[in-house]
């Protein structure tokens, strides 16, 4: 999730904490918040970035405590953030920043704002494209060069690449618009760049909104033809959430409300999938693997609130987790089988 905690797109101590502090969760993967991989494709100021060799040595030291005390595997959600970009904090408001008060012109499919009252954005042109396109493939190469062990490419939520896939926000008359298979374009376009530009035996994979909860917008059945095509282009997994195209949508809230659309979407391709939204419970998480809903759990607020949910499921579940061995003897007594090779000698 978002930290909205960098200074010019550059990792903090802030990033040292908070992704040094989740690699001794328990979780088997760690990914990073939304990373822009241009400075105008932030959400807001304060947004990770990995566009410059600023960026990427802000991000070392971070890398490099991880490796040293943890074997999570980690992967970089590269992004940009659309028309939704050069907003003011969440807890401020959330609102678009005018150029006037130090935001910047957002840029998008075409020139249709995120709700009415709010400017347009620039729509990109063939060479906006072209510069978008190989800022993501450049972010892929300096995360391969950081060490990171897979990437996300980042399609739903609102975003630039959710922008060409809705009808809701493309109205481009070009081989970039109108049909399904002219939206799907540049999203695709960009998944082959981001995959040629990192290691050949490194995952990849791209979140999506698998519907818009909007009349006449992206819904999951587009989201199986854009699956079947990714496929094709040997992705590793689809990471499968909902909405943020237009403050209309009417979004059905429930525990696991998005669990069907992954599991939709694994059973049409065979793609592996990744179910999020509203799951918390450990059994929970743990049936929707059994009934091959989809193929992995991927947690956000959850394990904000809690950061040590894998080892209170692995305890629930009776399974084992990694952890340092300076943790070993804080499992309650009857927990303490949790912790994979740990002895329960201790003076």
């Amino acid at each position: 999730m978002c930290q909205y905690m960098s200074t010019d797109g550059k990792a903090s101590d802030w990033h040292q904490m908070h992704l040094g502090h989740l690699a001794l969760s328990g979780a088997s993967i760690v990914c990073t918040e939304a990373t822009a991989v241009l400075p105008e494709g932030r959400i807001t100021p304060g947004d990770l970035g990995l566009w410059d060799d600023a960026t990427e040595e802000a991000l070392k030291p971070v890398l490099a405590t991880i490796r040293r005390y943890s074997k999570v595997a980690t992967v970089a959600q590269l992004a940009h953030a659309g028309r939704k970009a050069s907003s003011h904090l969440p807890w401020h408001g959330a609102e678009l920043i005018p150029v006037s008060e130090g935001g910047w012109v957002p840029h998008a499919p075409s020139a249709v704002p995120w709700k009415d009252g709010e400017p347009a954005p620039l729509a990109l042109d063939a060479a906006g494209l072209d510069h978008v396109r190989e800022a993501f493939a450049s972010s892929a190469r300096r995360a391969a060069r950081l060490g990171f062990d897979g990437i996300e490419v980042h399609a739903a939520h609102g975003y630039l690449l959710h922008e060409f896939l809705s009808p809701l926000a493309n109205h481009r008359t070009d081989a970039y618009g109108g049909s399904l298979a002219n939206r799907m374009r540049f999203p695709i376009e960009v998944f082959e760049a981001v995959r040629a530009a990192f290691p050949s035996d490194k995952p990849v994979g791209m979140r999506v909104s698998a519907t818009d909860w909007t009349e006449g917008g992206w819904d999951v059945e587009h989201t199986i033809a854009l699956a079947k095509e990714l496929k094709a282009r040997h992705i590793d997994w689809i990471d499968v959430s909902s909405g943020g195209i237009s403050p209309r949508q009417k979004i059905p809230v429930g525990p696991g409300y998005q669990v069907p659309l992954a599991h939709a979407v694994k059973e049409a391709t065979g793609v592996n999938t990744w179910a999020v939204g509203l799951i918390t419970e450990a059994r929970q998480a743990e049936q929707i693997i059994a009934d091959g809903k989809a193929d992995f759990i991927a947690l956000a607020r959850a394990m904000l609130y809690d950061p040590r949910w894998a080892w209170h499921a692995a305890a629930e579940l009776g399974a084992t987790v990694d952890a340092p061995p300076s943790y070993w003897r804080s499992a309650p007594r009857q927990h303490s089988a949790i912790f994979r090779n740990a002895s329960n000698s201790a003076r």
